[in-house]
């Protein structure tokens, strides 16, 4: 399974914001935090704003923060917010012209994974996953600290 930037950008945004513990914080702010581009938050800050999980201020000295308690944000319902279609495989999108689709049994094992997938995230709200603010502010942090699971080197390794 692997989650959109978008999604993944969402629920960084999300951690970052229940770090502040209620201070405003800027999409420009956010963006050097992250290293990743100010248009591509406003993106996401825009979805998680409609979606009622941040809280926007206007004005100059506007910013944005949580909406709800990091308890009360559940990672599966803003996955879900934030995925298009959940798309695996060709036969699960609009448009499929899969010349097996009918008789084809890889979509029903995909969708049991995708399920299962989408119900570890449905156990889990943000207060799960919270840092502190000062974890944000660790520069030299090594990238293998950082990595998930590597599942393709531990399936060649049997």
């Amino acid at each position: 399974m692997r989650l959109t930037t978008f999604s993944d950008y969402a629920l960084r945004v999300l951690m970052y914001a229940g770090a502040a513990e209620g201070r405003l914080i800027t999409i420009e702010e956010t963006s050097r935090v992250y290293g990743v581009s100010r248009a591509h938050l406003m993106k996401v800050v825009n979805i998680l704003t409609k979606t009622g999980y941040l809280k926007g201020v206007r004005g100059r000295s506007g910013g944005f923060t949580l909406a709800k308690r990091p308890a009360e944000i559940n990672l599966g319902a803003v996955v879900r917010a934030t995925e298009p279609d959940f798309a695996l495989v060709e036969c699960f999108a609009t448009g499929n012209q899969c010349v097996i689709t009918g008789c084809c049994r890889l979509p029903n094992v995909l969708n049991e994974a995708l399920t299962s997938f989408v119900k570890t995230l449905d156990r889990y709200t943000l207060a799960d996953i919270m840092l502190e603010e000062r974890d944000f502010r660790m520069p030299g942090r090594p990238a293998d600290e950082t990595r998930g699971p590597d599942f393709a080197a531990a399936a060649l390794r049997g």
